[in-house]
C-alpha cells in the first residue's frame, strides 16, 4: 500500500513531515512533468521538465526557468531589486540619522499677558493663516485706547495750529498798521504839527501788539513741538501694533470679537504642532511660550565617520542616503546629496561629523530615523551591482534569479559571476544588464526548489523505496 504524508498525519519530527514539506515546495515551483504512473521502470527515469532549448524525443538538460505567478510571489514574499551601476570599490558607508534643521522649528509666544484659548491640538497639521490661539488681554485693549487717544490728539493739533496761524497773521497786519501810523505821526512832528500824546499812544500800542505777536509765535512753536511729539508717539504705538500683526496676528475680529477684546494668532508658515506650553484658558505672562511648530521636511542627515578617513573625504563629494537594511523599505529608495564635513570632531571616539542635505526627500525620511550614508570617493569606476542579499549559494556556487524580461511570471536561475563587495552591494560581471530585475526576497526558496542537490518531493512504496512525483 502506498501512502502520502500530510501535515496532520504525522508529528513534526516524523520523516514523512520532512518529505511532505518538500512535496509542497516542489508543487509550488514545479517545472517538470510528473510521472503518469509508478512502476519499476519509472525509478530509472528522471522527471521531465521545461527545456531551455529544443529536445525532440531524447532527454535534455533541466530548465533554468522557474514559474513565479502572482500567487507564488505573494505567498513567498518575493521582491525585486534592479541592477544598477555603482562605484562599489570606492564607496565608504557610515551609519547616521536624520535631524531637524535649526530653522525647522518656530516658537509662538504672546507679547502681552492675558488669558489664552487654544484653537488647535497637538500634532495637528496647519497651513499659513490657520488660527492657532486667541488672547484676551487688558494690555491689548490699553494699546488700542492709547492709539485712539494719540490719534485724536494728533488730529486736533492741525486745527489748533491753524487758528494760531490766523491769529498770528492778524497781529502781523496790526503791527504793520501801527508802524504806518507812527510813520505818519513822525512826519507830522517833523512838519511842526501833530500831538506828542498821539505819538506816545501809537508807540505803546505798537509795542503791545508786537509783544502779543511774539507770544502767539512762541505758542505756535510749542504747538508744533507737541504735534511732532504726538505724531512720534502715535507712530511708536502703531509700529508696536503692526509688529504684533506681522508676528502672526490674524486681525482684531475673530468669531465676532470686538477689536479691543483681544487678538488671535495665526500660523505664518506650514508645519505640525509639536508642543503646547499652556492649558486651555490658562493665563500667560508677557512673552510666555504658547506652542512650537515644526516643519518635518526641513531635515538633514548627520553621520559619524572615522577620523582616519579624513584623508579620503572632502567637501563636495557625491553622497547617497540609503534606508536601513532588512526592513520593509526598498534598498533602492535612496536620496542623493553633497557631502559636507562637519565643524565638530570627537577626540575620544575618533570620529568626525559628516552632513548631507538631501536634494529631495523620500517618504520614509523622518527626524531621528537611522540610515546609512554612502560616500563615493575619488577614483574607481562604475560597475553593475546588485544587493548582496540577492545572491544565494547552492553549495559553493553563487546563484541569482533574474526576472525574465519577456515573461514577468518567470525567473531565470543564473550562476552569478560576482566581483568585489562593499558589504551591501556586490559587483556582478556578466549575465545581467542595467535595469534588470533580480529576485531579492524569496530567492532562497527559489534556490531550494531549483537545486539539483536538494531532495525532491515524491512518495514511498511499501518496500520502502522513494519515487519522485505524485502517486497515480
Amino acid at each position: 500500500m502506498r501512502t502520502r504524508g500530510t501535515a496532520t498525519d504525522h508529528p513534526t519530527d516524523s520523516p514523512m513531515n520532512f518529505f511532505h514539506t518538500l512535496i509542497l515546495l516542489a508543487s509550488t515551483f514545479a517545472t517538470a512533468t510528473l510521472c503518469s504512473g509508478c512502476d519499476r521502470r519509472a525509478e530509472q527515469q528522471p522527471a521531465g521538465g521545461e527545456q531551455d532549448h529544443g529536445s525532440g524525443s531524447g532527454s535534455s538538460s533541466p530548465s533554468n526557468r522557474v514559474d513565479i505567478p502572482a500567487s507564488v510571489r505573494q505567498n513567498l514574499g518575493i521582491t525585486f531589486a534592479r541592477v544598477e551601476t555603482r562605484n562599489v570599490t570606492r564607496t565608504l558607508r557610515v551609519p547616521g540619522r536624520f535631524e531637524l534643521l535649526p530653522t525647522a522649528r518656530r516658537e509662538y509666544r504672546t507679547p502681552m499677558a492675558g488669558r489664552v484659548e487654544l484653537l488647535v491640538s497637538q500634532y495637528q497639521k496647519v497651513e499659513p493663516g490657520t488660527p492657532l490661539y486667541s488672547v484676551d488681554s487688558a494690555a491689548w485693549r490699553q494699546l488700542h485706547e492709547q492709539i485712539a487717544a494719540m490719534q485724536a490728539r494728533v488730529d486736533s493739533m492741525g486745527p489748533l495750529r491753524e487758528a494760531h496761524r490766523r491769529h498770528e497773521h492778524s497781529l502781523e497786519e496790526k503791527v504793520t498798521l501801527w508802524q504806518d501810523r507812527l510813520k505818519q505821526l513822525e512826519e507830522l512832528r517833523t512838519a511842526g504839527g501833530g500831538s506828542a500824546s498821539q505819538f506816545t499812544e501809537a508807540r505803546a500800542a505798537l509795542n503791545a501788539t508786537q509783544a502779543e505777536l511774539a507770544d502767539v509765535m512762541e505758542k505756535d512753536a510749542e504747538l508744533h513741538a507737541q504735534q511732532k511729539q504726538a505724531e512720534a508717539e502715535l507712530r511708536s504705538l502703531t509700529s508696536r501694533h503692526d509688529m504684533l500683526v506681522r508676528g502672526g496676528h490674524c486681525g482684531d475680529h475673530h468669531e465676532g470679537r470686538d477689536a479691543g477684546d483681544g487678538f488671535t494668532v495665526c500660523a505664518v508658515a506650514p508645519g505640525v504642532i509639536e508642543t503646547i506650553g499652556i492649558t486651555p484658558g490658562g493665563l500667560a505672562e508677557e512673552n510666555g511660550h504658547i506652542m512650537t511648530l515644526v516643519q518635518p521636511d526641513q531635515i538633514r542627515f548627520r553621520a559619524k565617520g572615522l577620523q582616519s578617513d579624513l584623508g579620503r573625504l572632502k567637501d563636495g563629494l557625491a553622497a547617497r542616503i540609503s534606508p536601513p537594511q532588512g526592513g520593509s523599505l526598498p534598498l533602492q529608495d535612496t536620496m542623493n546629496g553633497v557631502l559636507q564635513i562637519g565643524l565638530r570632531a570627537d577626540a575620544d571616539e575618533r570620529t568626525v561629523d559628516l552632513v548631507v542635505v538631501p536634494d529631495a526627500l523620500s517618504a520614509w525620511a523622518r527626524s531621528g530615523v537611522s540610515a546609512h550614508l554612502e560616500v563615493t570617493l575619488d577614483g574607481g569606476g562604475e560597475e553593475l551591482a546588485v544587493p548582496l542579499s540577492a545572491v544565494v549559494r547552492d553549495g559553493v556556487s553563487p546563484i541569482v534569479f533574474r526576472r525574465d524580461p519577456a515573461n514577468p511570471d518567470k525567473a531565470i536561475r543564473l550562476e552569478a559571476d560576482i566581483g568585489l563587495s562593499d558589504g551591501r552591494w556586490i559587483v556582478i560581471k556578466s549575465g545581467v544588464k542595467e535595469g534588470d530585475e533580480i529576485v531579492l526576497g524569496g530567492n532562497y526558496q527559489l534556490m531550494l526548489a531549483t537545486s539539483g542537490s536538494a531532495p525532491k518531493g515524491g512518495h514511498f512504496h511499501p518496500d520502502g523505496t522513494f519515487h519522485e512525483g505524485e502517486d497515480k
